[in-house]
């Protein structure tokens, strides 16, 4: 039974093929067009998948879409005249897209794929994010949550999996929605929606959480575990361009301009911005005021979410929580779901935004819909494509590039590690790229984690990013509970993903500088031998190196770009950057 899922047309597109209901391959559409979030139909990432797995469209049985479009439209057109006049510009831009494409969604994936119509099914939204969840994880049997900004009428869903089985027994519906109400604030704090919202999560623990009142005013929370908006203070309902109001800005002031570089006294400012500004103080001050108002949004998203979790526990009493939904990427909220609520274990893919509803959408079909039996546990990401060495020999002597090839595993691992014990930046390019947003030891930039200026160095020579954004810590998971407050570590499949914050051990703040956030939290990662073998050798004979098996892994792009995936890629960015060496797969470049 082959079931090709896809995702696409509102935001990170994607594809995934299932067989026999066992993951082959999953991909987002991005990687191949370096477009990011690219959300346009996916025809490479669905050649991708097709060529891993060895088929022809033909030999599809079925192809699974991850959401209904007719209830969309109904949604969007109902909210449209509900709001009307406002929303006319709204409306317009929807009648001339849906009328255009997305209604007949069906019919162009049944001619872009080359199937017959009748294999073409669509799933509902929200049990695509609930299917990504729950069968690729280790349970047996789990409560439920998705929360995202909406899908056709739901913002989260509650419910249970058992077996093949999933029950999603209650929901909340737009304009109700806990990711809009985050994605109002990061469009307030000057960034992208559905692109900046783990920078107003990284930017948080800069701030007090001082107006946690004032955003209590937005939101009220019912003892069933739901929660509704004050409408008063949004136009995402009816508006194309803003999310929030006049009364939003009354409430929290002025927005913060998006080319206004962030600092505050506890920051510091970095060098990459050039010389201080004359009124660098005043900077400084307004940009506490917007770190205090990201710490309070912050602050009520997971207080929501753990309401929302322990509510869910009561009515199921299960010891096990699976989450999606792109709300379940707040890591510093899962952090505390797993410290603060009754449930003993967490899964969350790693894909868990949109683009994992293609996988869950496969899913769905192969367990709910056709009944079959579930096999397949999640344990790794690397479900990408993947560069052999021949490819990556003959695109470098094409471009005639300057490289060293070495003989051996041991014989790269000790150049490696020699690289960063030097305080060297080394781009790492190796096997099947990552799935989902995360880059965990496949398309990583790498450094050393003791060094206390290597987060201004990748910072200011490879990412030139913004100076709160924290960077991740790579660990043995073996090894984890000895650097941070994670009990268990081997067992939180969220920390394989790089999906979980947790506190690193006061007295090692001072051994990991690089990767201890500003609140002495870090980012995990945990590395198994068995899903990386090569990563794991990596980071350990680092640490018998240097006594530490915890580097810094950050993703492998540069601002703005989507991680990279071919070694074309991979050198592009590479050389625009000051990164020092390059390993492709057995190959070393570096910079003459």
């Amino acid at each position: 039974m082959n079931i090709l899922g896809i995702s696409c047309f509102y935001h990170d597109s994607a594809a995934a093929l299932v067989r026999d209901g066992m993951l082959v391959a999953a991909a987002e559409e991005e990687r191949f067009t370096r477009i990011k979030h690219d959300y346009g139909f996916p025809d490479q990432a669905i050649a991708f998948c097709l060529a891993q797995a060895g088929l022809q469209a033909g030999d599809l049985d079925y192809v699974v879409y991850y959401e209904k479009p007719f209830l969309k439209f109904e949604r969007i057109l109902t909210t449209c005249l509900q709001t009307f006049p406002r929303s006319y510009e709204v409306f317009r831009e929807s009648m001339i897209t849906w009328l255009g494409e997305k209604l007949w969604v069906r019919n162009i994936i049944a001619d872009r794929v080359e199937v017959p119509a009748d294999r073409v099914i669509a799933v509902d939204h929200h049990a695509s994010h609930a299917a990504s969840a729950f069968y690729p994880s280790p349970f047996e049997d789990a409560a439920i949550l998705t929360v995202d900004g909406v899908g056709e009428w739901a913002t989260a869903t509650f419910g249970e999996g058992i077996g093949n089985r999933i029950s999603l027994s209650g929901e909340i519906r737009f304009p109700h929605s806990l990711g809009l109400l985050y994605s109002a604030f990061t469009a307030y704090l000057g960034f992208e929606v559905n692109e900046g919202e783990y920078k107003v999560m990284g930017m948080a623990p800069y701030g007090q959480p001082r107006y946690v009142d004032e955003v209590w005013k937005l939101v009220r929370l019912g003892e069933d575990g739901s929660f509704r908006l004050n409408m008063e203070y949004f136009s995402f309902h009816h508006s194309a361009r803003h999310t929030y109001n006049r009364r939003f800005v009354e409430l929290f002031g002025p927005p913060r301009p998006p080319g206004m570089h962030f600092f505050t006294a506890a920051s510091g400012y970095p060098s990459y911005f050039g010389a201080k500004p004359p009124d660098y103080e005043e900077l400084a001050r307004r940009n506490q005021h917007y770190a205090d108002v990201a710490a309070s949004i912050q602050r009520v998203t997971e207080e929501v979410l753990l309401h929302m979790a322990r509510a869910l526990h009561r009515k199921t009493g299960r010891k096990r929580l699976c989450m999606a939904g792109g709300v379940a990427l707040n890591s510093v909220a899962n952090g505390r779901i797993l410290r603060e609520t009754p449930f003993e274990e967490l899964y969350v893919q790693p894909a868990a935004g949109d683009g994992g509803g293609a996988v869950g959408a496969a899913l769905y079909a192969c367990h709910e819909l056709l009944g079959q039996p579930r096999r397949f546990v999640m344990e790794h990401a690397y479900w990408g494509k993947a560069y052999g060495p021949g490819e990556t020999m003959d695109w470098l002597r094409a471009e005639g590039i300057a490289h060293e090839v070495i003989g051996s595993e041991d014989a790269l691992l000790d150049r490696v590690v020699e690289s960063l014990v030097r305080g060297e930046v080394v781009g790492w390019h190796q096997g099947r790229f990552e799935w989902g947003p995360r880059a965990l030891g496949s398309r990583s930039i790498l450094a050393d984690a003791r060094r206390a200026d290597m987060k201004d160095i990748v910072n200011t020579k490879i990412k030139f990013r913004e100076p709160y954004r924290p960077f991740a810590p790579s660990v043995l998971a073996d090894a984890a509970e000895r650097y941070f407050e994670l009990p268990g570590a081997a067992r939180h499949f969220p920390a394989r993903f790089m999906l979980l914050v947790v506190p690193v051990r006061p007295e090692h703040h001072d051994t990991l500088p690089a990767i201890t956030h500003v609140d002495g939290s870090g980012r995990l990662q945990t590395v198994f031998r068995d899903a990386s073998p090569l990563y794991y050798s990596l980071i350990e004979r680092f640490g018998q190196a240097t006594g530490v098996p915890v580097v810094l892994n950050t993703s492998f792009n540069l601002k703005g770009e989507p991680i990279v995936n071919t070694p074309a890629n991979a050198f592009n960015t590479f050389s625009k950057s000051d990164m020092d060496l390059l390993v492709l797969g057995n190959t070393l470049v570096r910079k003459r």
